[in-house]
């Protein structure tokens, strides 16, 4: 088995509020993007990895992956204006494989198992993502006024990876990209086509860093990583 994976790391993330990327902010003396290159880094299974990065963050880029010895990269490609066209163009510089996996950098705790998983079923369907069931009450709100109580059984909360036959998750791509359509995520790119999309479930702990809060959660799963725990004050014990 083996794989290639596009990580999409050029945003801002503006509602971190850290006043730069937050790829580089650190969680136990590493970026946040260094922890998820590598998990890949250390997966046999994958066999390259392309780094979607603004132009003006690539010398940056180029000194960390040299200081944290992460050698799987294979491009540093220059991003888009939304989030899917940074993901084509990282589509456009895999090679040498059948299967592509597209994973947000600011998602560090995925395993390799749960890789795996993703990679074996691509293989077979062509598509597959993972997603935990929700766990919430859903209400669908409008103006800040509950219009419906929505059934949650069959609701479930997507992360990344997601994993795609190359020729399928290209195809999904162009056709968005001629027809102007910008989806949620790369799977409804596909799922637009009429093609299948398999659900792995998850875990509840790949989560993605998208606000301060995020990090109190990222430290407890690190802590935790490590045999340690976190008590409701997040005070290590």
């Amino acid at each position: 088995m083996d794989y290639q994976v596009v990580i999409p790391a050029a945003g801002q993330g503006k509602r971190m509020n850290a006043g730069m990327n937050k790829q580089f902010i650190e969680l136990d003396g590493k970026p946040i993007i260094i922890h998820t290159l590598s998990v890949f880094e250390q997966d046999d299974w994958c066999k390259g990895i392309i780094l979607v990065i603004n132009e003006q963050e690539r010398a940056h880029f180029e000194k960390m992956l040299k200081q944290f010895q992460i050698k799987k990269v294979v491009a540093l490609v220059s991003g888009g204006s939304e989030r899917q066209h940074s993901v084509y163009n990282g589509l456009k510089a895999v090679q040498h494989t059948d299967t592509v996996l597209i994973h947000d950098g600011a998602r560090p705790f995925i395993t390799i198992a749960k890789i795996h998983q993703l990679v074996e079923t691509a293989k077979e369907k062509g598509a597959a993502i993972v997603a935990v069931p929700v766990k919430d009450t859903m209400k669908r709100v409008i103006d800040h006024l509950v219009e419906q109580t929505v059934d949650r059984s069959s609701l479930w909360a997507v992360q990344t990876p997601q994993a795609f036959c190359v020729s399928l998750i290209r195809e999904a791509h162009e056709r968005a990209n001629a027809e102007g359509f910008i989806g949620t995520d790369d799977a409804s790119l596909v799922e637009r086509m009429g093609k299948e999309v398999v659900v792995i479930e998850g875990d509840y702990t790949n989560i993605k860093l998208t606000t301060p809060d995020d990090l109190l959660f990222a430290k407890a799963i690190l802590c935790s990583m490590k045999g340690g725990s976190y008590v409701s004050n997040w005070t290590r014990i």
